[in-house]
C-alpha cells in the first residue's frame, strides 16, 4: 500500500447537516452486489481509508459489516483514523420496522462493525417488505404492505430514540418519495437529515431534490456513475447508460476524466453527497481527487442538467405488496401515496 497515491483528508468538502454535524461530500458505498465478497468488500474500505476517504456507507442487508467492522477496528487502533474523523452510515433493513427490532437492530449493526456510535442510521427503504438476498426480480413477501404512515412513525420514533440514547447522531430516510416525507416531516420529532436517493446525470430526480433541499435536508446519492455492476434484477432493456452519453464523454475528455469520474464530480458540486463502490483503488483516488480539482463550468453544468433521462435502475419490484402491480407504484409519480 505504500506506493498507493493519498489525497489528504482535509483538501475533501464537507456539507453541514441541520443538526450541526459536518459530513464528509463523498462516501465509498459497500454494497457488494451480488458478486463480490464480503472479504474484498472490507479490503476496499481499508484501501479507501489509506487513500483518504473518511465517509463509509453501510448497511446491514449488505451482509458485510463483521468483515468491515474487523478493518476498522484495525484502522483506529493502527492510527490510520482516529473514530472522530471517520464518518459510518447504517440502515435499518425491512424486517426489522417492528418497535421491538429498531434498536436491538441498531446494536447489532454497532457490535458488527466494532463501534459505539454511528454517524448516521438510516431507514433503509419506506416499506417492511423483506427479500432474500439473490432473489430475482418476481420475488414477493407474502406479508408485504404499502407505506402505512403510522406505522412508519413507529418506526421513526424508535430512530429518534437511538438520538436520544447516543448510539446514533443522526438520523435519516433513503428511498423516500416527496408524498412521504411531507408526511414524516409534519410528523417527526427529530426530522431527517439526510435522504438517500438513486442520483445520477441520466436521473437527476429534480423535483425531489428541491424538495428535499428546501427542507434542510441533505441529499446523498447512491448510483452515482448508473451503477453497471448492479445486480441483474435491477436490470431493464430500456436502461440507459450515464458514461456512454456524449454530453458526458466531451466534458470528461475537456477535463482529462473519465466519464464515471465526471459524474462523481458533478454529483458533489451540484451540492449531493455521492457514494460510489469500488474496488479499484485507481478509480477510489480518482474520484477522491475530482473533488479537489477545478471545478466544472456553469455551462458544463447546465449541459448536463439537460441530459436527465429520467431513468431510474432501482426500481424496487420486490417490494411490491399486490399481484399486477408495477414498479411505479413505488414512487408515487402522481404525487399520492399507493396503496
Amino acid at each position: 500500500m505504500s506506493t498507493t497515491q493519498k489525497i489528504d483528508p482535509s483538501r475533501i468538502p464537507s456539507r453541514t447537516l441541520n443538526s450541526g454535524d459536518k459530513m464528509p461530500a463523498i462516501g465509498l458505498g459497500t454494497f457488494g452486489s451480488d458478486h463480490v465478497t464480503n472479504e474484498t468488500v472490507a479490503a476496499a474500505v481499508k484501501t479507501a481509508i489509506e487513500i483518504g476517504y473518511r465517509h463509509i456507507d453501510c448497511a446491514s442487508v449488505y451482509g458485510n459489516e463483521v468483515e468491515i467492522g474487523a478493518t476498522l477496528k484495525e484502522t483506529i487502533s493502527s492510527g490510520l483514523a482516529s473514530r472522530e474523523e471517520l464518518w459510518i452510515t447504517s440502515k435499518l433493513w425491512n424486517d426489522k420496522h417492528a418497535e421491538e427490532d429498531v434498536i436491538a437492530s441498531c446494536k447489532k449493526s454497532l457490535a458488527d462493525l466494532q463501534l459505539d456510535h454511528l454517524d448516521l442510521y438510516l431507514v433503509h427503504w419506506p416499506f417492511p417488505n423483506f427479500h432474500a438476498k439473490g432473489c430475482d426480480v418476481s420475488s414477493r413477501s407474502p406479508d408485504a404492505k404499502p407505506y402505512i404512515h403510522e406505522n412508519f412513525m413507529k418506526t421513526w420514533r424508535k430512530m429518534e430514540k437511538l438520538v436520544e440514547l447516543g448510539l446514533v447522531k443522526n438520523i435519516g430516510t433513503s428511498n423516500m418519495t416527496k408524498a412521504k416525507l411531507e408526511l414524516v416531516l409534519a410528523d417527526a420529532a427529530i426530522k431527517p437529515a439526510i435522504n438517500e436517493m438513486e442520483l445520477h446525470p441520466h436521473f437527476q430526480q429534480a423535483e425531489l431534490y428541491d424538495y428535499v433541499v428546501s427542507q434542510g435536508i441533505q441529499p446523498v446519492g447512491f448510483c452515482p456513475i448508473g451503477s453497471p455492476a448492479r445486480p441483474e434484477r435491477d436490470k431493464s432493456s430500456d436502461d440507459t447508460v450515464d458514461t456512454e452519453d456524449p454530453v458526458l464523454q466531451e466534458i470528461a475528455a475537456k477535463h482529462g476524466l473519465h466519464p464515471a469520474t465526471l459524474c462523481v464530480k458533478w454529483a458533489e458540486q451540484r451540492g449531493q453527497i455521492p457514494i460510489p463502490f469500488s474496488t479499484n483503488p485507481r478509480n477510489m483516488y480518482a474520484n477522491l481527487e475530482s473533488l479537489t480539482i477545478e471545478k466544472l463550468t456553469v455551462a458544463e453544468m447546465e449541459a448536463i442538467s439537460q441530459i436527465d433521462q429520467n431513468c431510474r435502475l432501482i426500481k424496487g419490484q420486490v417490494f411490491l405488496w399486490k399481484d399486477e402491480q408495477t414498479w411505479e407504484d413505488l414512487w408515487d409519480l402522481d404525487g399520492t401515496i399507493a396503496q
